[in-house]
């Protein structure tokens, strides 16, 4: 038998490939408008309905809702064909069909602390990214950043929350495990943390709760982050230790020292990091730490990447790149902030030294900044 001409070889390869790529294409096309559909259901309120209220027919559920029973019955379908409802008597016509959450859904569709919810992290973020296209399509052209306000509130509050697990359960044995002399420190005696970019203020209640004579200055130039701040802080019960402001962190130099600074999920997103660090060293008690818990990527660049990798490159693009851009002598770190990069803006800081550790958590690394 004659071998086939290496260029028909190498057509088949290339037509196997198109194929594989159109396969992988079209089922993320899926992924997205299912990831739309499930926005729908977080914003509306309509998985909270099913699991506050309990299983619902259209018009149980459009009166729970007030929202519009058309709308309600092919978004009940859709998520019913999608898996992500159940539906009981299928079969029945569509006003006796019953929708309801299947055990365990809730812990992924309905914004908690749980490491597993995916309201916060993955739904809400959609609305805003879809909100700033038009933008992001201008600032690939002109090279600029955008503002919070184009990503708007969607972002904020996927953004406030996509942590919060990780802060309530994980960050207090990430100290105690990898940095026990600053635990310890916290825990001993009376002391002073700084929280730069708190956001909604998760790490800042974790940390008050477990160090109870610690006092917390909280600050972030977003008002609106810092007015949830300041009622996730109240509704926790530490508005007496922990002081929540919308304040620059340079504002903070020249009063109290800290025996703790806070940059979490924060420095890849500053338009310039090193004046911000530089501010950091200059808050610190003598005996104090600066911490940094950010993006966990691959040491260099290699393609293709794995799935954390696609995903920290994709929100870079999408998000932290032009949030990063936005505002004078911006850097543009992006989300890909490799740990050579984080040892660069520290050294240019003033910085000794940085230690890296690797924790039990897929996308993240924590870096202690050392005099």
């Amino acid at each position: 038998m004659t071998a086939a001409p290496a260029a028909d070889r190498d057509a088949s390869a290339a037509d196997t490939a198109a194929r594989a790529l159109f396969l992988r294409m079209f089922r993320a096309m899926l992924a997205t408008q299912e990831s739309f559909t499930a926005y729908l259901g977080a914003k509306l309120g309509l998985y909270r309905a099913l699991h506050d209220h309990g299983p619902a027919t259209v018009a149980q559920l459009a009166a729970r809702t007030g929202l519009h029973h058309r709308y309600l019955r092919e978004w009940l379908e859709q998520q019913a064909s999608s898996g992500l409802l159940a539906c009981d008597a299928a079969d029945r016509p569509w006003p006796l069909r019953i929708y309801r959450l299947p055990p365990g859904h809730e812990r992924v569709l309905i914004a908690s602390d749980d490491a597993l919810s995916l309201t916060s992290a993955a739904f809400l973020p959609v609305g805003g990214i879809a909100g700033a296209l038009p933008s992001l399509l201008a600032a690939f052209r002109t090279g600029g950043g955008l503002s919070a306000e184009v990503f708007g509130a969607d972002w904020r509050d996927g953004h406030g929350g996509a942590n919060r697990a990780i802060y309530t359960h994980e960050l207090v044995g990430w100290l105690g495990r990898h940095l026990p002399d600053v635990a310890s420190r916290l825990s001993d005696g009376p002391s002073h943390i700084a929280d730069i970019g708190c956001g909604a203020g998760w790490a800042s209640i974790s940390l008050a709760r477990a160090h109870p004579r610690a006092r917390v200055s909280a600050v972030d130039l977003d008002a609106d982050a810092v007015a949830q701040a300041r009622a996730h802080v109240q509704a926790a019960g530490l508005a007496t230790r922990i002081d929540v402001r919308t304040l620059d962190a340079a504002d903070l130099a020249g009063g109290d020292l800290f025996d703790l600074v806070c940059l979490f999920d924060v420095v890849h997103e500053l338009a310039q990091p090193v004046p911000v660090l530089r501010v950091c060293r200059r808050l610190l008690a003598p005996t104090g730490t600066v911490l940094v818990l950010d993006s966990r990527v691959a040491d260099a660049f290699h393609a293709p990447g794995d799935e954390i990798e696609r995903f920290q490159y994709a929100t870079s693009v999408l998000h932290c790149l032009p949030a990063g851009l936005a505002g004078d002598a911006a850097v543009g770190t992006g989300t890909v902030m490799r740990q050579g990069t984080v040892r660069g803006y520290a050294a240019s800081s003033g910085f000794a030294d940085v230690r890296s550790y690797d924790l039990d958590d897929r996308l993240h690394r924590l870096y202690r900044l050392e005099e």
